[in-house]
């Protein structure tokens, strides 16, 4: 019933969790942090950056998944500051054509590694 997604053209699960898992022909997507999967690094210490970055992580587990960015139907958004949240929206409205996918965004206290911005997502079939 349940299928672990992994592909090494996003970063490895820094924790006890699987980057992604489908079920019933929904994926749901581990809040994907700002490495880059060839560096192990944030790309810069810039909101929009990092934001593309998490989505560029995205995109490689849907593909694995043999998906898109248009199968998503639920995101959720992490930032470090909620002063960040322009930035981040920039970068995130250029991601979707067509309708968008729910949302969710919420600043909290403090994100793994430091980072800006995680980003979660919940795709389906």
């Amino acid at each position: 019933m349940k299928k672990v997604i992994a592909t090494d053209k996003a970063p490895a699960a820094i924790g006890p969790y699987s980057q992604a898992i489908e079920v019933n022909g929904l994926i749901f997507i581990s809040g994907q942090l700002p490495i880059d999967p060839a560096t192990g690094d944030f790309p810069s210490e810039d909101i929009k950056e990092q934001t593309a970055q998490s989505f560029e992580n995205i995109k490689a587990i849907l593909a694995q998944a043999g998906l898109t960015k248009d199968n998503i139907v639920k995101t959720t958004v992490l930032l470090n500051d909620i002063a960040n949240f322009a930035g981040m929206n920039e970068v995130y409205n250029a991601q979707f054509t067509g309708a968008f996918p729910a949302r969710s965004a919420f600043a909290v206290k403090d994100l793994p590694k430091g980072a800006l911005v995680e980003i979660e997502v919940i795709a389906a079939r």
